[in-house]
């Protein structure tokens, strides 16, 4: 009986390191292919990363706070270009209107009335929220008109000068509240 006994529990134990060993198994597994996965997307993301912009090199900008951004608007400049800035040197009498302004446009994008101008966006969004606030008014007339029932018969004008007359008779509150408003000897409000 004691052998019998004792081979279950061999079985039992054996069972049970079978188990501990195959849950240790699974969690390597796991971890493994997650480190797998893991990498293969890092992998496969490196493929589509945008191109990103160097933050130690001087950039330019339009904004109104900063009149002088700290590079040209255009860095390359065509063969026209370099003639151009080669006349700059000379007397600004020489140049004519469409130079002057050429040059202007060498340095910056836009003048600042342009940057000011403000954008028409605002039509827009005000239109947006206008659909909207008639759609949402819509549903309220929809829901209105047949989801909710019909108001119930205490709401109306006759039903509830009934109500006030029958609190007058029995003088309801007659100190300081409703009945107190009510002058019985004239038959009207004080």
């Amino acid at each position: 009986m004691k052998s019998g006994v004792n081979e279950s529990l061999s079985l039992f134990t054996c069972f049970q390191m079978l188990h501990l060993t195959a849950g240790r198994v699974g969690s390597l597994l796991a971890r493994r292919a997650t480190a797998a996965f893991s990498t293969s997307s890092a992998r496969m993301a490196s493929h589509d990363v945008a191109e990103t912009t160097d933050m130690s090199k001087p950039l330019y900008w339009d904004r109104v706070d900063i009149p002088l951004p700290d590079r040209p608007y255009k860095d390359t400049l065509t063969t026209g270009d370099q003639s151009l800035k080669k006349k700059e040197q000379g007397p600004w009498s020489q140049l004519s209107k469409e130079e002057k302004v050429a040059l202007y446009r060498l340095m910056f994008s836009q003048t600042f009335p342009e940057i000011k101008q403000r954008s028409a966006e605002w039509k827009s969004v005000l239109g947006g929220i206008f659909i909207l606030i008639g759609f949402t008014g819509l549903i309220v007339w929809w829901q209105k008109a047949y989801v909710y029932p019909p108001a119930p018969r205490t709401f109306d004008a006759d039903w509830q000068a009934k109500q006030y007359k029958r609190m007058l008779d029995m003088r309801v509150n007659p100190i300081e509240g409703f009945a107190a408003k009510w002058d019985y000897e004239k038959g009207q409000w004080k």
